[in-house]
């Protein structure tokens, strides 16, 4: 939200407050804390105190590199609840200190006097006098300040200018009227250096670097080719070594050096702003300690890795029609994982009530059984939380008071997407159960995981059973709903084998994956979205992500865009085929191409490409199962943006249109019909998967090339070791048995590779360079096959075999 009338100016109806004076600083050690008074005038003599307003900031640590501040204009107005975080116990904490230097005892003591805290390697710096300052440094270096007219609290006058960029002078608000969602909002600008650039907020269509956007966190049902999104997290990190989360549920508004060129503002309604600076350096201790903060994505199971068939969305389907698909990909030897009912498993205007469509779906316990035991598929049915009124359980809502009410004690309801549906009050802890009921019927009949849909429609005007501010539930509601469900798995499977399969998110949600891009069309330009969207999500602390391959909208994909989607789509954590009016198969497209007179090539049909990259993923799983263990452990995502694995190559940064999977293996997807695509290889040696061409190069290189449909940019790091298994038909398998270990070593003398798989069987395979040549060993002296990059395979059945350039 926007504020000013360019530099000098405030807008028309805005009233401003500014912090401007540091005028009481104390550090206390014992509470380890810092207690700032911060006057909204410069005070000349005691008659100045009267009739100033003035900001009570308090700093503290939640844990290690992590410093909160709040700051309040009135601390008797509502406090906007943030989010559940992690936090250290106080006391006795050996990283964290706190000091105040000059004359007195900080807080009476001259201008000039400081008090500082510091947690891990930050500090923050506040001194005392004008203008007002708050600075976070980090060995010395200033990470980012506030500093100046940059703290503020904004009253709007009922009059004020408030209506919605691009047509409208001021700001943004979700209705179009910031006065109808608060006549107060406090925010705080924070300094961008030269060349600071700007990652994350969550599922973001536009460009990766955030910088000159404006940014609303306020969960929307937009597609994919807007401003809106799915997934707003009100967090970000900068290449300057420091992430910030604004710890508030409801609308948080960022102008990322939009407003201020030199900044990045973030302002919420209401009269408290709270929000924590993490300390890396790099991105990937970032995450870390942010993912420490706010929850750390559970473990998923392996057969998720696999690919998802779905009966797509609007296609007529039933148990023959189910069956010819999924026989119909076994014949093409083309290897299934799960295979996912959508929303009409459910009787038209029943959703959602959990109760299968009798007309199509009979026994559904023994159809399930016999897609288990004779196909080999785990299952996934699809939900949402909206209950219309025709189903079940919307009396049963209505009667136990589970459904959320509108203030004057009627159940809210709406006829956009079910005639008559209500909102189930997820903040009511018996409504949660009965949902999780609900879920777990549905489970016992035989199905695996859920795909919680929707969840970003939630109303302003109502009233929530646990008293929540209503505003403050439009984005935490798809917590909630999420939490609910995911819960419901854990409880039924266990830990590590709840999978997800949702759409809507916020902070914390990436504890609950999988999370999917949305309503993508099906398109380059949607394809190239996508992967934009999820360099962002997984740069907000998710580290799961996947999207609906060939694209969601769209009468029938392109042939071209649905192969180089297959072979972008295999290449991610979690790889499912789904649309909306047509079904994904591949063999469709290839009549497609015939209807069209386009003759395809050996190796070029969609059945084609569908084979090769199913089976290329399938062979990955003991690289991917280990990278995929790694969200839970350390926060790092499964798929990385260039940036996070080259964060100190300034051409690197930008790039989202390629993308690293795993630490080891670079994806550049293919965005054009011609093949062509251009894209960047850092400093180093790389290897191509496909044809072993290795390259040396010293300070990054951009390549343009040509590719059929078969194949795709796919290069290996120096110094990996890359464990994979020829031939695999399942995700599920022994990782480390007769594994193929492929050793890339050309300026690094050593590496390693661990595979570890879901039964606890473990194995390192190591490789050194000496002089008589690369020696490749297993930690347990099991069995393998090696080679050195794409080069010959030679057998080690003892456990140790040396390989010759």
């Amino acid at each position: 939200m926007k504020f000013t009338n360019g530099y000098w100016l405030i807008r028309d109806g805005v009233e401003p407050l500014y912090a401007r004076e540091a005028y009481e600083i104390a550090a206390d050690a014992e509470t380890e804390s810092l207690d700032i008074l911060a006057l909204t005038a410069v005070i000349r003599d005691r008659a100045n105190t009267l009739n100033l307003p003035t900001f009570n900031i308090d700093i503290t640590s939640p844990s290690e590199g992590v410093i909160r501040v709040r700051a309040a204009h009135w601390l008797g107005a509502t406090d906007y609840p943030g989010f559940p975080l992690n936090a250290d116990r106080p006391g006795g904490r050996d990283y964290i200190s706190v000091r105040a230097d000059g004359e007195g005892d900080g807080e009476t003591g001259v201008n000039g006097a400081s008090v500082e805290l510091t947690s891990g390697g930050l500090t923050a710096r506040v001194v005392k006098g004008a203008p007002w300052n708050l600075t976070f440094l980090a060995d010395g270096k200033v990470l980012t300040e506030s500093r100046g007219k940059s703290l503020a609290r904004f009253k709007l006058r009922p009059d004020a200018v408030v209506v919605a960029e691009p047509t409208g002078e001021f700001g943004v608000s979700m209705d179009g009227s910031a006065y109808d969602e608060s006549d107060v909002f406090t925010a705080i600008q924070l300094h961008l250096g030269v060349g600071e650039q700007v990652f994350g907020l969550g599922e973001r269509f536009g460009a990766y670097v955030k910088n000159g956007q404006s940014i609303n966190i306020w969960n929307e049902d937009g597609g994919t080719a807007s401003e809106q999104g799915y997934k707003d997290i009100p967090f970000y990190m900068t290449s300057n070594g420091y992430g910030v989360l604004v710890n508030n549920r409801g609308h948080v508004s960022f102008e990322v050096g939009s407003e201020n060129t030199e900044t990045v503002q973030f302002s919420v309604p209401g009269e408290v702003l709270d929000f924590c600076v993490i300390y890396g350096p790099t991105p990937k201790e970032i995450l870390r300690r942010y993912t420490a903060l706010t929850g750390r994505p559970a473990d998923v199971p392996a057969w998720s890795y696999g690919l998802w068939l779905t009966t797509s969305f609007t296609t007529k389907y039933d148990e023959a029609t189910v069956n010819s698909f999924i026989d119909g990909m076994a014949e093409r030897d083309i290897p299934l994982s799960a295979f996912h009912y959508d929303c009409y498993w459910m009787r038209e205007f029943h959703w959602t009530d959990f109760e299968w469509d009798k007309r199509f779906f009979g026994d559904i316990e023994s159809t399930l059984e016999r897609l288990h035991k004779d196909k080999g598929l785990h299952i996934c049915a699809w939900i949402n939380p909206y209950i219309g009124q025709r189903g079940s359980m919307f009396a049963e809502g209505k009667a136990n008071g589970y459904l959320v009410k509108k203030p004057n004690g009627e159940i809210w309801q709406t006829d956009f997407w079910q005639a008559g549906m209500g909102l189930v009050d997820f903040t009511n802890p018996a409504a949660r159960e009965w949902f999780k009921g609900k879920v777990k019927q549905l489970l016992a009949q035989g199905v695996d995981a859920i795909k919680t849909d929707f969840g970003e429609r939630i109303p302003r005007d109502v009233v929530w059973y646990d008293g929540s501010p209503k505003l403050s539930m439009h984005n935490w509601y798809t917590q909630l709903y999420n939490q609910t469900v995911f819960e419901a798995i854990e409880e039924t499977y266990g830990k590590g084998r709840a999978c997800l399969f949702a759409r809507s998110a916020t902070v914390g949600g990436q504890s609950q994956p999988v999370h999917w891009g949305g309503d993508c069309e099906s398109t380059f330009n949607g394809m190239a979205q996508t992967l934009r969207a999820g360099l962002s999500l997984v740069s907000s602390g998710f580290g799961f992500w996947s999207h609906d391959i060939g694209g969601f909208e769209g009468a029938f994909p392109d042939p071209a865009v649905y192969k180089r989607w297959l072979a972008f789509g295999m290449l991610g954590s979690h790889s499912r085929l789904h649309g909306s009016t047509v079904y994904r198969v591949p063999w469709l497209f290839d009549e497609e191409d015939e209807k069209n007179g386009v003759v395809n090539a050996p190796g070029q049909t969609a059945v084609d490409v569908a084979r090769e990259f199913v089976h290329l993923k399938l062979s990955l799983m003991p690289y991917l199962y280990e990278v995929g263990l790694q969200p839970h452990r350390n926060g790092t995502p499964v798929m990385r943006s260039m940036f996070m694995e080259f964060p100190d190559d300034p051409t690197a940064r930008p790039l989202d249109r390629q993308y690293m999977f795993g630490p080891s293996l670079l994806v550049a997807p293919v965005f054009t019909y011609s093949g062509e695509v251009t894209y960047y290889l850092p400093a180093g040696t790389w290897t191509n998967w496909f044809t072993g061409e290795r390259v040396r190069v010293i300070n990054g290189a951009w390549r343009t090339e040509t590719y059929g449909y078969d194949t795709i940019p796919l290069w290996v790091r120096d110094g990996s070791v890359v464990v994979t298994h020829p031939g695999a038909e399942t995700p599920e398998y022994e990782y480390g048995k007769d594994a193929l270990v492929s050793v890339f070593l050309d300026q690094v003398d050593t590496a390693s590779a661990t595979v570890e798989d879901e039964h606890g069987d473990s194995v390192v395979f190591s490789a050194r360079r000496t002089a008589e040549g690369v020696e490749v060993t297993s930690s347990d002296g099991r069995a393998f096959h090696a080679r050195l990059g794409a080069g010959t395979v030679v057998d080690a059945p003892d456990g140790r075999v040396v390989l010759q350039s």
